[in-house]
């Protein structure tokens, strides 16, 4: 008869997105026409892996709402999405530097729009507003007659419209800033007028603080993270240049931090996503008459093993990284121009490249919290167990049903009470996300109040042990 009840201990929570982080893609042709189109996308998401994908709505002046057309293939793709269990974020942002919203009327309209996307689009929750605002493709003027930043000013604007426009339909939204891309010149009238991530991280930071606004404008900071060219590891760090890769977190977490501290807007503590990164792979004979066009001579791809390790090498520095909630990939499936991006774990015409299993079980590690041993992380597993009871309390080996939501390490022991003494015990690991059994030894315990103990651990970056733990009364056996 059972006497006790299930207890479990909880740990400190890890410091990091761990394996919490969302490891996705920026995929476009998730918006197919029709659901079906959609489902088939997504599915190739998931056969990569990943648990996320951004899709994109883009705006031009006068708009103050998408398109019968462009809502069509939203909803597809967020129910799509929602069959499938991948987290769908939508990013809105001007359609190029000709349609930047640099007038009040022009701002609010686009504020409107992305009102309208998100009361169109209940179960979406998170919105990037803007991609790379500051390079000249996306927004321009970059400069002022003076030289001075016309980009990050006006940028900051259409973010706090647009930030409250969303929260007007609903405070849980998540407004994503900025997604800035990792490098920029900083110098007027060059034909390629652009900022540094750096320039306008801080630029960005002083027109909020000029503003005099006592809300915040974002709820998490968006960057492109591309390294130099694909040849370079993502490992690679940039410390004397305006330069913000992956390996330039702390960089990039000061910059904030100095641009936002002290503010209504989280600064340092501002949680960050990768939402995009890409390493162009060479391409074999085979595949060669999909694609069309000419590769950039700065391209520098990669063969498709070197992608498979640098996209790990990516998700576990993000893992390590304590305010990075997310990485997207660009894309899964290549774009078809030479001088697009080559870089999605499957050719243009869908079939996988040989490094996708590779990058499927980097992202499995990402959520089974063995991706990287990261210093000062602190997991503990979630974990459900199916105690024996009635008749199986009496059986000649005792089995306990167990699964964690991280890989685990179990240590099982039957104790007798009141002493806590252990009479059997028995040790091993368990998959995250997979059921275990774990069996004792064979035995026939004396009558009397046991209690049955799972200690577990994580084999990575382990935190305080989470204890599960049943009592319960064995009877003698009649006869």
């Amino acid at each position: 008869m059972v006497v006790g009840v299930l207890v479990a201990l909880w740990a400190a929570p890890a410091r990091a997105g761990g394996p919490s982080m969302l490891v996705g893609a920026f995929e476009e042709l998730v918006k197919e026409p029709t659901l079906e189109g959609s489902q088939k996308e997504v599915a190739l998401v998931q056969r990569a892996g990943l648990d996320a994908v951004i899709v994109s709505s883009t705006w031009q002046l006068g708009e103050t709402a998408p398109s019968p057309l462009e809502l069509t293939k939203l909803k597809d793709a967020a129910k799509a999405t929602a069959l499938a269990r991948v987290r769908l974020l939508v990013t809105v942002y001007p359609s190029g530097s000709s349609q930047t919203p640099l007038t009040d009327e022009a701002r609010a309209d686009f504020a409107r729009y992305a009102g309208a996307l998100a009361r169109s689009l209940p179960s979406v929750r998170d919105f990037i507003v803007g991609n790379e605002p500051n390079l000249n493709r996306y927004w321009l003027p970059q400069f002022n007659p003076d030289g001075s930043d016309a980009a990050a000013p006006a940028y900051e604007a259409l973010l706090a419209a647009t930030y409250d426009a969303l929260k007007t339909v609903s405070a849980a939204i998540r407004v994503i800033g900025v997604a800035v891309s990792p490098r920029g010149g900083d110098l007027p009238n060059t034909g390629r007028d652009t900022h540094s991530p750096t320039r306008f991280i801080a630029d960005l930071g002083a027109a909020y603080r000029s503003s005099g606004r006592t809300a915040p404008i974002m709820d998490a900071f968006a960057v492109h993270p591309y390294e130099d060219n694909s040849s370079i590891a993502p490992g690679a760090t940039h410390p004397n240049t305006t330069t913000i890769a992956i390996a330039d977190y702390g960089k990039l977490v000061q910059l904030l931090g100095q641009a936002f501290d002290g503010t209504a807007q989280p600064g340092s503590s501002l949680p960050l996503l990768y939402t995009e990164f890409g390493v162009e792979t060479t391409l074999p004979a085979a595949q060669a008459g999909l694609y069309g066009g000419i590769e950039p001579p700065t391209t520098h791809p990669v063969d498709e093993a070197t992608q498979g390790s640098y996209y790990r090498q990516a998700f576990a520095l993000a893992f390590c990284q304590p305010t990075v909630q997310g990485i997207f990939l660009l894309h899964t499936v290549d774009e078809r121009p030479l001088d697009r991006w080559q870089s999605g774990v499957y050719y243009a015409n869908g079939l996988p490249k040989s490094d996708l299993p590779k990058v499927a079980a980097a992202a499995g590690q990402v959520h089974r919290g063995v991706v990287a041993a990261c210093p000062g992380m602190q997991l503990a597993p979630h974990a459900i167990a199916r105690f024996p009871r009635g008749a199986q309390l009496r059986a000649r080996r005792l089995r306990v049903s167990l699964r964690c939501d991280i890989d685990c390490v179990y240590d099982a022991r039957l104790e007798r009470l009141p002493v806590h003494s252990a009479t059997l015990e028995t040790r091993g690991s368990a998959i995250g996300g997979a059921p275990t059994q774990i069996v004792f030894p064979p035995a026939r315990p004396a009558p009397g109040v046991y209690r049955l103990v799972l200690r577990l651990v994580p084999p990575l970056n382990p935190g305080p042990p989470r204890i599960l733990a049943k009592s319960f009364r064995l009877r003698s056996r009649t006869r």
